[in-house]
C-alpha cells in the first residue's frame, strides 16, 4: 500500500513544474521605468531642468511578461507638460498599454520689466529674466534677451508679461518710403537698381518696391537698405 502513496506526491511535483514553466506576469515597475527612461531621452536638450513624473499604473493590470518592452509616442504627443506614452510588447506576447506622465522643464525666460509700447524697439533695460516651469507658459516663449532686443511688440504689454516670439516684430531694416537698392544675381550676371520701399519690413521679410518707371517689384528686405529680387 505504501508505494501507492507516492502517486499523489509525484502528481503534485509535476503540476508544480508545469506552473513554473507558464509565462509570468509583466512587472509593472519595469513598465514605469521604461516610460521614465524614454521621456528622459526625448527631453534631452530642452532649455532647463527636466523632471519626469510617471502617473500611477493599476497594479491589477495582468500582462504577460515581456523581455523588451518598447515605449513610443502617440501622434502629436511630446516630452512637454502632460503627455501620454505607449508601451508595447511584440514577443513572446503581444500587448500595448498607454501611460500618463508629466514632464516639467524649469528654466529661465524673458519678460517685460517695464511697460512695452506697441511698435517701439525694445532695449535691454526693459527686460528681466524670470524662472519657472516653461511647460506652463505659452508656446514660443523667449529664453534669451538676444531674441528680443531690437524687436518691437505687436501690442502694448504691461510689466511682468512673458514675451512670446510670435508676438514680436523684427527690427525694420527697410522703412516705408525709403530709397532702397534692388539687387539680383545669378549664373554669370548681377544687376542693381534703385527704388522706393512701399512698406516697412524686417530682415528676411517680403517688401514691395516701386522703381523709377513706376513698376512694382517684390523682394526680400536685407540689412543696409537692400532688397534682393529673384528673376
Amino acid at each position: 500500500m505504501k508505494p501507492r502513496l507516492l502517486i499523489p506526491a509525484l502528481l503534485a511535483v509535476a503540476l508544480s513544474a508545469t506552473a513554473v514553466a507558464q509565462p509570468g506576469r509583466q512587472d509593472i515597475a519595469a513598465i514605469k521605468r521604461t516610460v521614465e527612461q524614454f521621456l528622459q531621452v526625448q527631453a534631452g536638450g530642452l532649455p532647463g531642468q527636466v523632471t519626469v513624473t510617471v502617473g500611477a499604473i493599476d497594479p491589477r493590470m495582468q500582462l504577460a511578461a515581456c523581455p523588451d518592452p518598447q515605449a513610443f509616442f502617440m501622434p502629436g504627443a511630446r516630452a512637454w507638460g502632460k503627455t501620454t506614452v505607449g508601451v508595447r510588447c511584440a514577443t513572446p506576447a503581444t500587448w500595448t498599454v498607454y501611460i500618463q506622465a508629466n514632464v516639467t522643464v524649469v528654466g529661465e525666460y524673458i519678460a517685460a520689466a517695464a511697460p512695452l509700447v506697441q511698435g517701439q524697439p525694445i532695449d535691454a533695460n526693459q527686460l528681466t529674466v524670470l524662472k519657472g516651469d516653461l511647460t506652463m507658459l505659452p508656446a514660443g516663449i523667449a529664453t534669451d534677451a538676444s531674441q528680443v532686443i531690437g524687436r518691437s511688440a505687436s501690442v502694448s504689454l504691461p510689466p511682468g508679461t512673458p514675451l512670446r516670439l510670435d508676438t514680436l516684430r523684427s527690427k525694420p531694416v527697410v522703412q516705408s518710403g525709403q530709397l532702397v537698392r534692388l539687387v539680383s544675381s545669378g549664373s554669370g550676371f548681377s544687376v542693381s537698381a534703385e527704388g522706393r520701399a512701399m512698406s516697412t519690413a524686417g530682415d528676411g521679410q517680403v517688401v514691395q518696391v516701386k522703381t523709377g518707371n513706376g513698376q512694382q517689384i517684390t523682394g526680400i528686405a536685407k540689412t543696409g537698405g537692400m532688397v534682393e529680387v529673384a528673376f
